[in-house]
């Protein structure tokens, strides 16, 4: 079935379907442009590991009270009672290791890295210790010539930093940064909002080099068929982070055919 919005679907960003609707995109990315860039490029799908407690929140973990094995028998108190108390059943924090990819456009003859195509998530982009190290990684991209694709499809959490130069500096729901690595300190935002299409833009390559335009758009409306989305996202449900009153009333009026009577 076809994406039901011009642009994104706020429905995607739902975090227990975000990391599939991430993946998806970074294979269609690859799919699409491999055969554009080819002989010169090739693109390589690269990993990092992220500690996640689950796709809301990153937390440390740290003991208040250690319990350590002396080795010793224990001492039965004369005021312990004898019948043990109820206990509630709660759920605790549990950092488990997962997998973020990301692209590289790798020039085939020296194996340089010569672009790298990124699809924030919510583990690199809510505070702590997962945007901290993302924002290190970005920040030494800025530093090189390499260039940088920065895609950010969800509303929550602050965006990367950036500072405007241009127009009223306001925010937007979703953007697209492009920074080229022979602009030491310029970038380039294509902002966009809910009820906006995903702009096109041109994927930076070396100097000179013919660069292909990534049609976002339809790559997501593509892996939105593929993926069945339709079928595993309940649209009579509020989409997570939930929507202003008027983007509400405008999403509904869309989705009015969808939902069942």
């Amino acid at each position: 079935m076809a994406l039901p919005f011009l642009g994104m679907d706020p429905w995607l960003e739902r975090p227990g379907l975000w990391p599939d609707v991430h993946d998806s995109l970074i294979l269609a990315l690859r799919r699409t442009l491999a055969p554009l860039l080819r002989p010169r490029y090739y693109i390589a799908v690269r990993q990092r590991s992220v500690l996640a407690v689950s796709a809301e929140e990153s937390v440390a973990i740290y003991p208040d009270v250690a319990i350590v094995d002396s080795g010793q028998a224990p001492v039965q108190s004369e005021s312990t009672s004898s019948v043990a108390a109820e206990p509630i059943v709660v759920s605790v924090p549990v950092r488990e290791s997962l997998q973020e990819d990301y692209l590289e456009i790798v020039e085939a003859q020296t194996h340089q890295v010569i672009s790298v195509i990124e699809i924030l998530s919510p583990n690199n982009k809510q505070p702590g210790e997962d945007r901290r190290s993302y924002e290190s990684k970005r920040e030494r991209i800025f530093r090189t010539l390499t260039n940088l694709v920065e895609i950010d499809l969800l509303r929550g959490w602050a965006p990367m930093p950036f500072t405007f130069v241009q127009n009223n500096g306001k925010m937007s729901h979703y953007r697209i940064l492009v920074k080229r690595g022979d602009h030491p300190r310029r970038a380039f935002l294509y902002p966009f909002n809910l009820k906006d299409a995903i702009p096109s833009f041109q994927l930076p390559l070396q100097r000179g080099d013919q660069e292909p335009l990534v049609h976002l758009g339809e790559l997501l409306g593509e892996i939105y068929d593929e993926g069945g989305y339709d079928l595993r996202i309940d649209y009579s449900q509020p989409p997570v982070p939930p929507l202003g009153d008027e983007e509400a009333a405008w999403a509904s009026e869309i989705l009015r055919g969808r939902r069942p009577s």
